[in-house]
């Protein structure tokens, strides 16, 4: 998929997910998501510091300038719990400018030169690096996903056709040195075998795709296995 594909699929997901977050009542951003130990407030929370640190970063490549995505990890998980008990207004206007703000950041990128789609950017200061090109795929993950993990009526059969098999191949080649199964996508014809290759767990893409993140259960995202016993996987 080309770049420019990705980040119109990322601008339609994020568009999906700014309606389903709008209409949260007040009582509902408390109420527990489908992470545990995460209300839907620090879901949000989650993405809109998602959104800032990917922009900081994409802007600072175009500018040649490298920003890391977080300071720290200990300073993005207590400002994702900082910012989970404000108020929602407050929430809703930090998720909705971070998704603007990195949407213009990566129009900027899209105009910048070639080589700033090659520069690397740190998610912590000498943490784990990746290329700026991957930014629009690793943040249509984090928006699909998490927009299930809010548990507000979105699951992964709404999911856009190209995400599902997208998402269920690379989680598959993830997972494929630390789980025995041959994973079968019933709407695709798609076989993978994961170590020892037993058993056969079946389902459309979607599902498996939900399966292999390592997330509870989701009605209508059902996965079988031949043994009866799905085996187990580790969240991502």
């Amino acid at each position: 998929m080309s770049a420019a594909t990705e980040a119109d699929q990322l601008r339609a997901a994020s568009r999906r997910l700014v309606r389903t977050v709008d209409a949260l009542s007040d009582d509902d951003w408390a109420a527990p998501s489908r992470l545990p130990g995460w209300s839907r407030a620090h879901v949000v929370a989650h993405l809109a510091l998602n959104a800032e640190g990917l922009a900081g970063a994409v802007t600072g490549a175009v500018e040649g300038r490298p920003v890391p995505m977080y300071v720290s990890d200990e300073r993005r998980d207590g400002d994702i719990e900082a910012l989970a008990v404000a108020a929602p207004d407050r929430l809703r206007d930090r998720l909705f400018g971070g998704v603007t703000t990195l949407l213009q950041a990566l129009a900027l990128l899209a105009q910048a030169p070639e080589e700033v789609d090659a520069a690397m950017i740190d998610r912590t200061p000498g943490g784990r690096r990746f290329p700026v090109a991957r930014v629009a795929t690793m943040r249509w993950r984090e928006v699909e996903i998490h927009h299930v993990d809010l548990g507000r009526g979105y699951s992964p059969a709404d999911w856009p056709a190209e995400f599902s098999r997208a998402l269920l191949e690379e989680t598959a080649r993830r997972h494929r040195d630390t789980v025995d199964a041959t994973v079968v996508a019933t709407d695709l014809d798609w076989t993978l075998p994961l170590g020892s290759g037993r058993p056969t767990v079946t389902g459309a893409a979607h599902g498996l795709a939900w399966w292999l993140t390592g997330r509870a259960p989701y009605p209508g995202a059902e996965v079988t296995s031949e043994s009866g016993v799905l085996p187990r996987i580790e969240a991502m």
